[in-house]
């Protein structure tokens, strides 16, 4: 029987897989021998990395496409380089300048591509192609069957990459300039978390040596979210992003304290990094004495107006605290030397050297310019009146320095119950003392959550480098959740950003969009509602019962939506989590339960506090008591907005099972069983 074209595609993938296995067994065959311990140290660990990231994956292929260009080349695209053993390549990189067209290439700009393939894809192995002649002019132009497959496909575990689906409008943002900071508005579903991680698996093949040095950091909203999202980058072969959560990013110490949502508010003002920078600069006290050190037979005289001028050009410098701090030693030690010279001595640099280290100088800056600690820095200004009514004169009104004021204050900093907000304003004040490195690049999501205060902490983090920031602001469910990107981008430090915004929603279907985006009015006026591109367009199913048949009702819900292949997504009120876990378990209904500090990779059926929900997805979404999930919020816009984030989790069915009234927005539905016939 002759060999199909399909058949040809599958023995070109077998020989890539046997290439891409020769790779890995030629860099576990090199030696690590260096000329001393520590560079056959470093050897090793990127051989490791290289080995790790040559790894395949046997349930999915090594490429998803191919083009056909003009000049008679053809290249099977992928998610790494594959070459064979004469070096000539057998998959291209999809993050490689030849890739762009298969991205990007249309009808009315093919950008050389006479032809595109797409691959079909099941258990690791090719099951279809589908070809698109972009010059044909006589072929019909429709919607590729398998990317929306591949769009759809349900999914159970952590979240999958997108190399194969990459729209032109994602793509540009993955690919756009390494010095650029990129702040990417995205609805639900429209792939802004994937499109950030992609970008920098993109950023360290673009810019490997420099990025490789530097480093690039991935922050999320919580623990869960980083387990959902782990696999996509080495699925992609980058092993060395690190990853982080907005808490462990400030977590220098324990966070066992709380704080009033109102002073938590106040704690993340972009005013306190004033206050904090006054309280510091305050410790520098101005010379009352001149400065006498004793040399030989003679004793070398220092005017303490001159002294004042010294101080006051090293406060003037715009150095860290304790750079300057270093410094006055030395200056002090050069004003008298010039003394020195002036009455005929010639002195050296040694004589320098003594002086700045002689006792005399050495006790005269200590008093002038004491070494600080943060934590005694911050103990003192959260304890007392003087010291926060000098720092915060100006800056903070009499009611809010009270505020922020502890009631109680503990006795030592040793003893002080830091709160989260108080991590960040140690961040801010060990930035103040010493510099703050800085990484080539960080990917921060969820980022219209994060205060002033720690988009300052996280603009430290890439002062010298660039950042891609991803969010949404009608999800925005803390307090202080930002209203303007402009204003977020300017408290990171990153004003000149390009905003980019993404309205085409992939994941969520039409049916749980256009339903959840009633919200919109009230929770992001201004804002305009996504559009789903799906080709499915879901269902949506509100379920109304008695209070005492709420959690039976959930039961039922959870165990007709397991019958369907993919994962299940059990979302409720915090503090119903533990009562609803419980009753799955009675009904034999096997599942795990996400916190903020840890995710599950291995149940279909999950059980997720609201708080916790965002950044996830699930083939099914079973919602419990929106009512419930909307008072446990401080106020109710960030009750809705939390909703809002919580009904846009569904990746194809959402089922809402409640007794209490819904919020007026959603009140019209409340009667609906199956939202499919309305479209």
């Amino acid at each position: 029987m002759p060999a199909t074209e399909l058949d040809r595609e599958r023995a070109h993938l077998d020989l890539a897989r046997a290439a891409l296995a020769r790779m890995r067994q030629r860099t576990e065959d090199l030696d690590a021998t260096a000329a001393d311990p520590i560079a056959a140290a470093y050897l090793a660990r990127a051989l490791y990395y290289r080995a790790e990231s040559l790894r395949n994956d046997p349930g999915s292929t090594l490429f998803f496409g191919r083009l056909d260009l003009s000049d008679g080349e053809s290249w099977h695209i992928g998610r790494r380089h594959v070459s064979d053993e004469s070096g000539d390549p057998l998959v291209i990189d999809w993050r490689a300048a030849v890739s762009t067209a298969f991205y990007r290439a249309s009808r009315t700009d093919p950008m050389g591509v006479v032809m595109r393939r797409r691959f079909g894809v099941s258990g690791g192995e090719l099951t279809a192609y589908e070809d698109e002649h972009l010059l044909d002019a006589q072929e019909h132009e429709s919607a590729s069957a398998i990317l929306a497959t591949e769009i759809e496909r349900p999914r159970v575990g952590p979240m999958r990459d997108i190399v194969a689906t990459i729209q032109p409008e994602q793509d540009a943002i993955v690919r756009a300039d390494a010095e650029t900071t990129i702040c990417v508005q995205g609805a639900p579903g429209t792939g802004k978390t994937a499109v950030g991680l992609h970008r920098a698996a993109w950023l360290l093949y673009a810019h490997r040596e420099r990025l490789a040095r530097q480093g690039v950091l991935v922050i999320g909203p919580n623990r869960a979210f980083l387990d959902h999202i782990g696999a996509v980058l080495p699925a992609l072969g980058e092993v060395r992003v690190a990853h982080t959560t907005v808490a462990d990013l400030f977590a220098s110490r324990p966070a066992r304290g709380t704080d009033t949502a109102e002073r938590a508010r106040l704690k993340g003002d972009a005013r306190l990094a004033a206050v904090l920078h006054r309280a510091v600069w305050l410790s520098v006290q101005s010379p009352t004495q001149a400065l006498v050190v004793p040399r030989g037979v003679r004793k070398w005289r220092l005017p303490a107006f001159e002294v004042e001028e010294i101080v006051g050009e090293l406060r003037d410098r715009g150095a860290r605290y304790h750079a300057a701090q270093a410094m006055l030693p030395q200056r002090l030690a050069h004003a008298v030397l010039v003394q020195m010279e002036r009455a005929g001595e010639m002195p050296d640099d040694r004589v320098h050297d003594a002086v700045a280290r002689s006792t005399a100088v050495r006790a005269y800056s200590k008093a002038l310019w004491p070494s600080l600690d943060p934590a005694k820095v911050l103990h003192a200004l959260l304890s007392g009146e003087r010291l926060l009514a000098a720092a915060a004169d100006g800056i903070l009104e009499p009611a809010e320095q009270d505020l922020l004021r502890w009631e109680k204050p503990p006795r030592t900093p040793g003893s002080a119950r830091w709160s989260a907000a108080d991590l960040v304003l140690l961040d801010e004040l060990v930035d103040l003392l010493e510099r703050t490195p800085s990484l080539g690049h960080v990917i921060l999501d969820e980022a219209q959550d994060l205060s002033q205060m720690q988009l300052r902490g996280v603009g430290r983090r890439c002062s010298t480098g660039a950042a891609t920031v991803l969010g949404d602001i009608a999800q925005g469910t803390t307090p202080w959740a930002t209203a303007s990107w402009q204003d977020s981008l300017r408290h990171l430090g990153k004003s000149d950003s390009h905003i980019e915004v993404l309205d085409r929603g992939f994941r969520v279907p039409a049916t749980v969009i256009s339903y959840a985006a009633r919200l919109l009015p009230q929770i992001a006026p201004g804002l305009g509602p996504p559009q789903s591109v799906r080709h499915n367009p879901g269902r949506l199913d509100v379920h109304r019962t008695r209070a005492d048949a709420l959690i039976p009702g959930v039961i039922d819900t959870v165990r007709a939506s397991a019958l369907a292949p993919g994962s299940v997504g059990v979302i409720a009120r915090d503090a119903d989590v533990t009562t609803i876990s419980a009753a799955l378990s009675v009904a034999g209904l096997e599942h795990g339960v996400l916190g903020a500090d840890h995710g599950d990779v291995d149940h279909r059926i999950d059980v997720i506090p609201a708080s916790v929900a965002k950044g996830l997805e699930f083939d099914r979404v079973v919602v419990v008591e929106p009512a419930d999930i909307v008072a446990a919020e401080p106020d109710v816009r960030t009750g809705l907005r939390r909703l809002y984030v919580v009904l846009t989790r569904a990746v194809s069915e959402l089922d809402i099972v409640h007794s209490l009234p819904l919020p007026a927005a959603l009140a019209a539905s409340e009667e609906v069983t199956d939202a499919r016939a309305a479209l």
